[in-house]
């Protein structure tokens, strides 16, 4: 089985400097508040959060082009696991989920990666264009857990590559199924002063 959540598309796209922080130190965590739907979500304290509840979790920048969705429907299958989920991934069927909204949509790298709580199906892309007007890098993963398939997709701008991967890499690499879940991996990496991003043409 294959999950998959469109990310959205609200988006802001303005001129600004991706966090150069020490992550550790500078993070806001999110919980979930339903037993249901357990989570941690942890982020650099320069992005904002919106939704979640019985709803999607949007993470955004104010300065910069990148966005993360947190998605978690409920699920039947007892038996999902990363690597199956990777054996069955259909390159075809991706692609045309895809680039329908994001033009010119090219499959990078396929592969099992892990959050905080355990191994999760992991594959990026790039696409030519996007309803923001550039060429987006996109990072999906997903994971089956207490009955929920966790959703968590990041965009952004491929052209502040550098600078946005490591905060996208960081987010992935902490998120949890689990409610208590605590700061932090990888928060020795920090990213270097980005450049100006281009305003959306």
């Amino acid at each position: 089985m294959i999950i998959r959540q469109a990310i959205g598309c609200a988006i802001v796209v303005s001129a600004g400097l991706l966090p150069v922080t020490a992550y550790a130190q500078n993070v806001n965590i999110t919980r979930s508040v339903l037993a249901d739907r357990p989570y941690t979500l942890i982020y650099p304290d320069s992005m904002s959060a919106s939704g979640g509840g019985d709803q999607p979790l949007s993470l955004s920048h104010p300065d910069a082009p990148i966005y993360c969705d947190l998605t978690i429907v409920p699920v039947t299958s007892t038996d999902w696991t990363a690597d199956s989920a990777l054996a069955e991934l259909d390159d075809t069927e991706v692609t045309a989920n895809w680039s329908g909204t994001f033009p010119g949509f090219t499959l990078g790298t396929k592969a099992i990666k892990p959050y905080q709580s355990g191994p999760a199906l992991y594959y990026d892309a790039q696409s030519t264009d996007s309803p923001m007007g550039m060429p987006l890098t996109i990072v999906h993963t997903q994971t089956v857990d207490g009955g929920n398939g966790y959703v968590l997709d990041c965009l952004y701008s491929t052209a502040i590559a550098a600078e946005a991967r490591p905060v996208v890499d960081f987010i992935i690499a902490n998120f949890s199924t689990k409610p208590d879940a605590e700061c932090c991996i990888g928060a020795e990496a920090e990213p270097s002063a980005a450049a100006p991003v281009p305003a959306s043409q």
